[in-house]
């Protein structure tokens, strides 16, 4: 009899597993087309740090440039009308931009409408500001929801998720660190953060402090630091010329 019972359960308990799969899984595209790494043939990683651009941005970037390392920055459209310099100063530095929605908020269990709404509001902060529109996309926490696979073929945007996250949010520089050098394998995609949300003035030191120590131990391993679009094999970006004197001007 309790066996009986239990068994109504089970199809309940599959579809749960696979709609958390579906949402969270950085390997799963069931919700939207997505990546989750690069060719594992290559001695390569891809960079990504997402929530930017923020007043702590600058500095990091100061970090990739002692390093010589490239980047793709995923940046929040509120936070890019907020600091559009810094924004500019990003792209201006040879790293590549991808569109993180406009507010941050989560997606999942919010209406297609509200997806396409965060989507469209941030490529079009990114053509004002920037002037030309991203073809990358990462959820905010990485969720994904119905409605997603749509507004990214509207807006021609691939989804990008990693291979590892280093959860700079929370965890101390050393635990960072340790997470990225030791779970580094080529082709990887590595999540950071040069911003906490919509938060003005977020402190970032621990990710400033972690990547200190894990580049030049990643780099004596061989590893090479890519964009996004070279990762893949992919042209993202504008020309460097496309942004003009009247753009470097804005603050």
């Amino acid at each position: 009899m309790v066996e009986v019972l239990s068994n109504p359960l089970t199809p309940l308990a599959i579809v749960a597993g696979g709609l958390g799969c579906a949402v969270r899984a950085p390997w799963c595209d069931w919700l939207a087309p997505s990546v989750y790494r690069g060719d594992p043939r290559r001695k390569t990683l891809a960079l990504t740090f997402d929530d930017g651009p923020s007043e702590s941005t600058p500095e990091l970037l100061d970090l990739l440039d002692r390093f010589g390392v490239r980047a793709t920055f995923f940046m929040c459209g509120a936070n890019v009308r907020r600091l559009p310099a810094i924004a500019q100063e990003v792209f201006c530095r040879g790293h590549e931009i991808g569109n993180h929605t406009d507010s941050h908020s989560p997606l999942y269990l919010k209406s297609a409408s509200f997806i396409e709404h965060e989507i469209a509001t941030a490529q079009q902060t990114f053509e004002d500001v920037l002037y030309f529109r991203p073809k990358y996309f990462r959820a905010p926490f990485g969720c994904r929801w119905f409605g997603l696979s749509a507004a990214q073929h509207r807006h021609d945007l691939l989804g990008v998720m990693w291979t590892v996250i280093g959860l700079d949010w929370k965890y101390l520089a050393d635990q960072v660190a340790r997470r990225i050098a030791d779970r580094a394998r080529p082709g990887g995609i590595i999540c950071l953060h040069d911003g906490r949300g919509l938060t003005v003035n977020p402190d970032i030191q621990n990710t400033l402090d972690a990547l200190t120590w894990a580049l030049p131990v990643l780099q004596n391993q061989g590893y090479q630091f890519e964009t996004i679009s070279e990762l893949l094999c992919q042209t993202n970006q504008p020309a460097q010329s496309l942004i003009t004197d009247e753009t470097s001007s804005i603050e």
